[in-house]
């Protein structure tokens, strides 16, 4: 997924970047500066980002960034989207914007509605993510967004910002909730709204909650988006798609697009759950014994070159074992959904359990994510420089 084309600055190269031009992911520690809620599952987190790191959190609309807490002796990590357009920076200092919205049983998520507040510090990796726009210009175009729940918010940086870039840019937003009080930013799309009221289309659905247009009731299948692209969103007249939100639904989306004719590389998309727990939510555990057979990886870091073995009975990711010689491997969501893990194999052969990050071009070239690897051949070498 290519990134917006938009004029690069100086505030868009900021920090370590590999031999594609990707900025480094790396953690620093953030202060937040205001907890706002947006319902009674959801806020909206501001971090304060100082003068001397505004390169480095420079980014993109759609881009994400990786949060790190420790949460009852445990490291936590968890994604999440860029809400806000890329900030002004003033006196050399910006800020950036995430949403978190509670999930059933999630660790982080039940801290952060209760415990987070302004002051506190949080570890926060820089911009990572290719869900942004790759049209070479704006000028008369149409951009539809389909989104559930805190899907919407990569959806609020990219409208703002498309909008803002070309007075005849269209926008189109179909939002699906269980109800009104589920909306995330429900205010703030008001706004949008009466900003552009002619470019800024919005099509709320609701599933649990009766709306007068029956179309806009009841959950999405593909029954009913057939009939809102038929109706309401006419394929022929979108330039780039933007699907953002749990499996199932962005699945049957891309399913119903290719069957309209709607061409791969017009689709973006972004998962916030494959509706599978991460095998590893961090490194695990692995002991090598003596005389056992292990596959022998090396990893290339940051210019350095570290060796790990990884027992062939322990079934270990790639990702893990490198862990255990380099701690700061970059990873995120450990699910093969964000990307950030992405090395290239330079020696040596890997399976991989899923993918829902890396492009066609990209797997030709080598490339694996490494918290979704499992080594297959004696020796391996993965390289995250290239």
């Amino acid at each position: 997924m290519p990134l917006f084309r938009m004029p690069v600055t100086a505030a868009h190269e900021g920090g370590p970047r590999l031999a594609d031009g990707r900025r480094r992911a790396r953690f620093h520690t953030l202060t937040v500066s205001d907890v706002r809620r947006l319902t009674d599952d959801a806020i909206e987190v501001t971090f304060a980002v100082p003068a001397e790191l505004a390169d480095e959190y420079a980014y993109l609309p759609g881009q994400y960034v990786a949060l790190r807490v420790q949460l009852d002796g445990t490291e936590v990590r968890r994604s999440y989207s860029l809400c806000r357009p890329p900030a002004p920076v003033r006196d050399g200092a910006t800020s950036l914007s995430v949403a978190v919205k509670r999930d059933e049983g999630g660790l982080f998520s039940t801290w952060a509605q209760t415990e987070l507040t302004a002051g506190f510090e949080i570890d926060v990796m820089s911009p990572q993510g290719t869900f942004t726009s790759g049209l070479d210009q704006l000028e008369g175009t149409h951009v539809v967004g389909i989104a559930a729940g805190s899907g919407i918010t990569p959806m609020m940086a990219l409208a703002r910002t498309l909008l803002t870039a070309s007075d005849t840019t269209r926008f189109t937003l179909l939002y699906t909730n269980r109800s009104t009080s589920d909306v995330m930013f429900l205010e703030d799309l008001a706004d949008l709204k009466d900003r552009y009221p002619t470019r800024l289309v919005l099509h709320h659905v609701l599933s649990r909650e009766q709306r007068t247009a029956p179309v806009l009731s009841g959950r999405i299948d593909e029954q009913k988006l057939r009939t809102i692209l038929d109706s309401l969103i006419l394929p022929s007249t979108v330039d780039e798609w933007f699907l953002c939100g749990p499996f199932a639904l962005v699945d049957m989306c891309r399913e119903v697009l290719a069957d309209l004719g709607v061409p791969n590389e017009h689709v973006r998309f972004e998962l916030f759950t494959t509706g599978d727990a991460p095998a590893e939510r961090g490194p695990r555990r692995v002991e090598v014994r003596a005389g056992e057979k292990a596959y022998r990886i090396e990893i290339n870091l940051d210019g350095v070159s570290s060796t790990v073995e990884s027992p062939v009975d322990a079934h270990e990711s790639v990702l893990n074992a490198a862990l255990r010689v380099r701690p700061d491997a970059p990873f995120a969501c450990s699910g093969g959904v964000c990307g950030t893990c992405r090395a290239r194999v330079l020696e040596g052969s890997v399976t991989m359990t899923e993918n829902y990050a890396l492009e066609p071009d990209e797997l030709e070239r080598g490339y694996v994510l490494t918290c979704q690897s499992h080594p297959t051949s004696d020796r391996l070498v993965v390289d995250y420089d290239v």
